[in-house]
């Protein structure tokens, strides 16, 4: 697949679902390698070092931590029952900047692919900054839970990876309409329940089911199960980036568009288990 022409046109699949923004672009690249195309040990190499930017991310967000230990306390915000939220001036502007660079390098990294080397290295690293700062700032006395939720997305990705690899989820019609319901039913919750939380009527309805924790729960597990879902569609996107020989360059985008993915998949299992520490008695 290494000298494939220019002019081949790539196979189109016509659908409102792809998975996450990086990735839907990829799917829609009509050139083709002429000599070196991309490879699954180039991109499974890139993704190795976007997450290790992440845990470099990690790093630098415990030093600042230590630099600001005697701080004294700006803010503090509960999260959940047994979690608060601390912060003091310097640390929450700094936690603001690496929020704000990292939704700016992802709209970046969106429109434009060949700033994506930069671009999602500080992603990845403003990722890492905000996990580590749930870990070690709003989890105190519980940051065994970070381990806990990397464990459990290693499975995940694992899981689904078997599940693509092995044929018994294929991404076709079938499954892009199942993702595509469970994509508009969480969307279509989140839009109706900040229309009710404004209307006066409805609004005590909305405090009372976002106060239900089996249902908070179960809205949960379902944005899991669609985050784990996409990162199928990943594995199908970046399948396809190898086999119709795209030219090694967009490796970064497979690369990064995957570390995405499993990242959210991270944030959303972290929350999961935040919950349910949260709600469980000592």
């Amino acid at each position: 697949m290494s000298t494939l022409s220019r002019d081949m046109k790539p196979a189109r699949t016509h659908t409102l679902v792809r998975s996450n923004p990086i990735l839907t672009r990829l799917s829609r690249v009509t050139e083709r390698a002429q000599t070196d195309a991309a490879t699954y040990r180039g991109i499974a190499t890139k993704t190795s070092f976007f997450l290790l930017v992440t845990l470099a991310g990690m790093v630098v967000q415990l030093i600042v931590r230590a630099a600001l230990a005697a701080e004294p306390v700006w803010q503090t915000i509960p999260v959940y029952e047994k979690f608060t939220l601390t912060l003091g001036k310097t640390e929450a502007i700094v936690l603001g900047a690496v929020l704000v660079l990292g939704l700016l390098c992802e709209l970046v990294a969106i429109f434009g692919r060949r700033t994506i080397p930069v671009t999602g290295t500080l992603y990845s690293a403003s990722q890492g900054y905000v996990i580590s700062f749930l870990v070690f700032n709003v989890l105190k006395g519980y940051e065994y839970l970070g381990l806990e939720a990397l464990l459990l997305t290693v499975a995940v990705v694992l899981v689904m990876s078997w599940l693509y690899t092995s044929g018994i989820v294929r991404v076709d019609r079938k499954f892009r309409t199942v993702l595509l319901s469970l994509m508009l039913g969480s969307i279509g919750i989140g839009v109706l329940s900040f229309l009710g939380s404004l209307i006066p009527a409805t609004r005590p309805f909305v405090e009372a089911m976002m106060h239900n924790a089996a249902l908070t729960v179960a809205l949960d597990v379902i944005g899991l199960v669609v985050a784990a879902l996409f990162l199928i569609s990943d594995f199908s996107l970046i399948d396809d980036c190898v086999k119709q020989g795209y030219p090694k360059s967009y490796e970064w985008s497979a690369a990064f568009g995957l570390v995405f993915t499993v990242i959210w998949i991270y944030l959303k299992i972290l929350d999961l288990l935040m919950q349910f520490a949260g709600k469980k008695d000592d």
